[in-house]
């Protein structure tokens, strides 16, 4: 593995042959890749419930890494990076601004998909001015709708994925119509494209942990997302069981600077199947000169 370093400015590594990196801060050795061009802001990934660095889909980190730098990462307890996963969302916000600090970056772009979202939300709260934009994708805010009912799917769809010897992933991310099967086997393959080096699978004990955050999350009293200035895009399909979708319409609502995109005939991996277009969008709204700085005095 090694260790932090600048990777050529002439050379886009895809994420299948990209890196894996380590820096420690606050105590806990973070395992990460960092890929694209050095330059406009950078882009940090939050990832998923159980996710470790394999889960991105390579499209999607290819797409916004062609364009500017992306960063994805394991947070603390998850995958190869060292301590104990935390029980609470603001916890894990809080680790992840200690490793985006310890890169040195003063201000970055956050893409929170579904617990990466929340985590992001709580960043933009805690840390505006570390934030530019956010794009907050299959996920919903404190206290949304149907959240606190994550564990439950999840072990509902684990056990019938082991009853149809297929990927929980299969019945979590994707609808169960001919397309969203189709899209579902396709989105799977992606992630086994790299080969080499691969990161370790999550341990039960912090997908345990990850689980008792979401519920937590589920279960607070709404947050005033008002206050969240910063540009944000959110998107998600329009059968999301895992985070009802009807998440995704109140957070743009309530949010003052947002849009919103709904995939159709997809659920809750709606930008992994719909992963061109996202990647158009997301890098349109990424590249948009804003008329005033988001979180401005």
């Amino acid at each position: 593995m090694a260790d932090m370093q600048e990777a050529r400015n002439d050379a886009v590594t895809p994420y299948k042959d990209a890196p894996t990196r380590t820096i420690t801060a606050g105590g806990v050795t973070f395992a990460y890749r960092d890929l694209g061009p050095r330059t406009g802001t950078p882009v940090i990934f939050l990832n998923h419930l159980s996710a470790v660095l394999e889960n991105w889909d390579p499209r999607v980190v290819d797409g916004i890494a062609a364009h500017r730098r992306v960063i994805t990462f394991d947070n603390r307890g998850v995958g190869a990076s060292t301590g104990s996963t935390p029980r609470t969302i603001q916890e894990m916000a809080r680790d992840a601004v200690t490793f985006i600090r310890a890169l040195g970056l003063e201000q970055v772009d956050l893409h929170g998909f579904s617990m990466g979202g929340m985590i992001a939300q709580v960043i933009a709260q805690t840390d505006p001015r570390l934030v530019r934009k956010l794009i907050l994708t299959g996920t919903g805010p404190a206290g949304g709708d149907g959240i606190k009912n994550v564990t439950a799917l999840a072990h509902l769809d684990t056990v019938r994925a082991l009853f149809t010897l297929q990927d929980p992933k299969q019945f979590l991310f994707f609808t169960r119509t001919a397309d969203g099967r189709r899209a579902g086997k396709e989105f799977l393959a992606r992630l086994k494209e790299r080969t080499a080096e691969r990161d370790r699978a999550i341990s039960l004990i912090a997908y345990n942990n990850q689980l008792k955050a979401i519920h937590r999350w589920g279960l607070e009293q709404p947050h005033d997302v008002s206050l969240i200035h910063h540009p944000v895009l959110v998107a998600n399909g329009e059968s999301d069981r895992m985070v009802p979708s009807k998440n995704s319409a109140d957070l743009a609502r309530r949010l003052p600077n947002a849009e919103l995109v709904i995939y159709p005939d997809a659920g809750h991996g709606g930008i992994f199947q719909y992963h061109d277009q996202f990647v158009t969008t997301a890098n349109e709204f990424l590249d948009r000169q804003e008329a005033r700085d988001a979180v401005g005095a």
